[in-house]
């Protein structure tokens, strides 16, 4: 018996059945952390890109939630200043994918399959991994999503043409540093692809991120329990559907709830993609 898209969210709102290894980039070339299960080949894997000024920590309960449920989670701890490249952040995102695919990960020698990979990001982060699944030299790609997602230069939502993988968008409700209508609404109205715009209500830019960090100075918002809980379970749901191919989570991805209300320009985008 199918299980109900409010079980389905109760599930994947905790952490897999797999144990979690931690692992560090720079060892195989690029700043940052892998979150890896504790062992298996062949396994999905997706490349994370951090916000403005928010390391990568800031997004290790996200990362090890994925792994937890079998789906390799790197994230490129570069471009962190007040001024970063969002064309060379899409760079180290593929770059990342590479380091993934190419090396065997862990003690276990895991293995990443090059046929089972996505791309995800927070804020510019988000918008950057827009850019790289637009990049020309991008290796074939199961599926995009972003939380919050902000403008880049050049723009994510001229990049957006030209994907035609799935994307979710998960716009946050009064967002003051990116609002939807002119960051993730605008990414997903030029998306070449199937292509889901939800919105989160009762949160703010930040509330994906974990800890505490000087940058909430200078960002509107904090984290969010609630939101990291949701996003967790979103996108363990839509990379597992795309990545593996299972249909075990569509239920949750195509029903409407209130923490997530899909947007209603769905229905305009069904009629043109």
């Amino acid at each position: 018996m199918a299980s109900k898209p409010k079980e389905l969210l109760a599930e994947l709102s905790h952490p897999g059945p797999h144990e979690v290894l931690r692992g560090n980039l720079s060892l195989v070339g690029l700043p940052g952390v892998v979150f890896t299960p504790q062992s298996g080949l062949s396994l999905p894997a997706i490349a994370f890109g951090h916000g403005w000024l928010q390391p990568p920590g800031r997004y290790r309960q996200l990362l090890h939630h994925l792994a937890s449920w079998g789906i390799v989670a790197a994230a490129p701890a570069t471009q962190l200043g007040p001024l970063p490249s969002h064309r060379l952040f899409a760079v180290d995102l593929l770059n990342t994918l590479d380091i993934v695919t190419g090396v065997r990960l862990g003690p276990n020698g895991i293995s990443v399959d090059p046929e089972r990979l996505g791309l995800a990001g927070h804020s510019t982060g988000g918008g950057s991994a827009v850019l790289a699944a637009a990049a020309e030299d991008a290796p074939k790609l199961k599926a995009v999503a972003t939380i919050a997602l902000a403008q880049t230069l050049p723009p994510a939502s001229e990049a957006a043409r030209k994907i035609t993988v799935p994307g979710l968008h998960l716009a946050i409700e009064g967002d003051l540093v990116a609002p939807s209508v002119g960051h993730a609404e605008a990414v997903a109205k030029n998306w070449g692809g199937p292509v889901q715009l939800r919105t989160l209500p009762k949160s703010t830019h930040l509330g994906v991120t974990e800890g505490k960090h000087w940058s909430q100075m200078l960002l509107h918002g904090k984290p969010r329990r609630s939101t990291q809980r949701l996003v967790q379970a979103l996108f363990t749901a839509y990379f597992l559907t795309h990545l593996t191919g299972t249909d075990k989570y569509r239920a949750l991805l195509d029903a409407d709830f209130k923490k997530a209300t899909i947007d209603p320009l769905n229905a305009e985008l069904a009629t043109t993609h």
